[in-house]
């Protein structure tokens, strides 16, 4: 018997009509009012993020590592967040590890049937090594696609602690993570375009983990990205004024600094151990 996707949030109708007969403003206006509604929403489980945060720093702390897992458009924003933390934070690109159903040439071209396979998920881990040092987030809109309650329900049995961003209440992959996040924005602007309202809100959710887990790491002093990668002329500039900023020397010495030390980090701690 198929399933009635209809009583997902995420998959009601629209609150407009007619959206082919608008015109270009008043579609630009109504997605923007729907888009207003999200942060409210995500507000409303800053407590199921914090406890989970909480989570992934103890075990980050003794060595583990953070492992998205999502199929479509939550898988691409999995593998964004993961790839972002080496260059913001200077950690290495094993610490946050973002797996895509299909394999990372689905982040350009969708792969059919690849979301359907409850098995693929967990392969996909142990290629990493996985222990229960580490930490599963399964994330997907719909909260109900194979490929990710699959990992879940392989990484619990493993021992492996798991969470969750999805977009409906009581989905099946919120029962299967033991940190579950459901942050329900409702009807899409396109009925069932989940990489709108529901896309938005797991990047919100997705960033407040990732920022909040490497301050807590360390990974940032005061305000500032001091392990940042300097991998281009503009980080370098961002690089040389926080120098500047933290130290009182002049732009040369600050470049210089950096240039000898290889970090924000590193320049400033050398400077104030030298006077």
């Amino acid at each position: 018997m198929a399933e009635n996707l209809s009583k997902l949030a995420t998959e009601s109708d629209s609150n407009y009509l007619d959206l082919d007969k608008q015109s270009v403003e008043t579609i630009l206006r109504q997605i923007n009012a729907e888009d207003k509604t999200v942060p409210y929403s995500v507000e409303k489980v800053i407590p199921q993020i914090e406890k989970l945060v909480g989570q992934i720093v103890s075990r980050m702390e003794k060595g583990g590592r953070l492992f998205y897992i999502g199929a479509g458009t939550s898988g691409r924003l999995g593998v964004v967040d993961a790839s972002e933390c080496p260059p913001t934070y200077g950690v290495p690109h094993d610490w946050v590890i973002g797996l895509i159903a299909g394999g990372d040439g689905a982040i350009r071209k969708a792969v059919e049937n690849a979301e359907d396979d409850e098995q693929q998920a967990w392969l996909d881990m142990k290629a990493y090594d996985i222990d229960q040092n580490d930490v599963v987030i399964g994330i997907a809109a719909s909260g109900r696609t194979p490929y990710v309650i699959g990992g879940l329900r392989d990484a619990n049995a493993h021992g492996v602690l798991t969470g969750c961003i999805v977009c409906n209440e009581g989905s099946a992959i919120a029962q299967v993570a033991q940190y579950p996040i459901e942050v329900v924005v409702g009807p899409e602007y396109v009925t069932g375009s989940t990489r709108m309202k529901s896309g938005t809100a797991q990047k919100l959710v997705l960033n407040m983990i990732s920022t909040a887990v490497m301050i807590r790491l360390g990974r940032v002093r005061g305000n500032k990205m001091v392990d940042m990668a300097l991998s281009n002329h503009k980080l370098v500039l961002r690089a040389i004024r926080m120098v500047k900023e933290a130290t009182g020397v002049s732009e040369e010495k600050a470049s210089e600094l950096l240039d000898q030390h290889g970090s924000v980090r590193a320049a400033v701690d050398a400077f104030h151990a030298s006077i």
